[in-house]
């Protein structure tokens, strides 16, 4: 391989790696002159077309264009091994910078793929929202980045049952879909516990630098009886049966918790339950109607029924 072309692989990492670098930035990588990294940027623009418009006197590529590194070489290798040490120093490797040049262009290219990658995952999902509202602000998009590169958010976030709004930090862990919504399950700095948030109710969302770690968190576990977005202490085991006229239905409908089901003689179903929280759950039953009936707890049965007659009060 000749020397020439030897020096463009280097203009090439060097660029990539540190977009806006300067000419006498990229004469002293390839131990050459200003005068010929000019005529080796002439050449390299018929490839890969490069600018420095718009950025002083720095150096980048223009659109997409990058280039993954070619493997380490024994040198460079050793060279990243004793790196702490070299940080303490004044000391160089000759091929620090080589090797360096080839961990930061393929850092940023992974960085740039990831970021083009959520960037499309977002504009494809739809978040909704009121249609009195004007705005449509998608804070898909940080807080997935938020998740990926665990770092901590800062969020002003619309709390419903008091109307009011407050800034929080949040550890954001998981993305969660619940009753036609997404939900954030994050670790809240200002309450100091691990909570759901409602996506629609961000109004604001920055990404700081700092980092967190989930520790031993577990969704599963998390979520574990949590039938939709409520969450208790206390465990409920419900026992439902549902007319035959639904039972079909009830069999594909996708749940967030295990429950039994067994056929009965009539076409009905036996459905049986345990959920951390009833409201969730009587909510999701109240729109079977008379198709479905509560056998168990005979207190919540009771409270139905007399939800049922206040109904009918209302409507008579």
């Amino acid at each position: 391989m000749s020397d020439k072309l030897i020096r463009l692989l280097k203009l090439v990492f060097a660029i990539q790696a540190n977009p806006g670098i300067s000419a006498q930035e990229l004469a002293n990588k390839c131990e050459t002159t200003v005068r010929t990294i000019y005529r080796d940027l002439q050449l390299l623009d018929h490839v890969a077309p490069i600018t420095n418009e718009g950025y002083g006197t720095g150096y980048r590529f223009i659109g997409n264009f990058a280039m993954f590194p070619l493997n380490f070489t024994e040198d460079e290798e050793l060279t990243f091994s004793v790196l702490p040490s070299l940080l303490d120093t004044n000391q160089q490797l000759p091929s620090f910078h080589s090797a360096y040049d080839k961990v930061m262009a393929t850092h940023f290219k992974v960085k740039q793929q990831r970021r083009t990658a959520m960037e499309q995952v977002a504009e494809l999902i739809q978040m909704g929202q009121p249609a009195y509202k004007e705005d449509n602000t998608n804070f898909l998009l940080p807080i997935m980045e938020a998740i990926m590169s665990q770092k901590t958010l800062r969020a002003v976030y619309h709390t419903q049952s008091r109307n009011s709004q407050n800034e929080r930090c949040i550890d954001p862990y998981y993305l969660v879909p619940r009753e036609q919504r997404f939900y954030l399950i994050g670790y809240c700095h200002r309450k100091r516990e691990v909570l759901m948030f409602r996506i629609s109710r961000f109004r604001e969302i920055e990404i700081t630098n700092n980092s967190f770690d989930k520790g031993d968190f577990s969704i599963q576990q998390y979520m574990k009886h949590t039938w939709s977005v409520h969450r208790g202490e206390k465990l409920i085991t419900f026992k439902v049966k549902f007319q035959a006229d639904v039972a079909r239905y009830i069999k594909e409908e996708e749940m967030f918790v295990r429950p039994k089901m067994t056929d009965l003689p009539d076409g009905g179903l036996l459905f049986e339950v345990t959920v951390n929280h009833k409201q969730g759950f009587l909510n999701w039953i109240a729109q079977y109607g008379p198709s479905a009936e509560i056998l168990e707890p005979k207190d919540i049965r009771d409270q139905f029924k007399d939800q049922l007659l206040h109904w009918i009060d209302v409507y008579q």
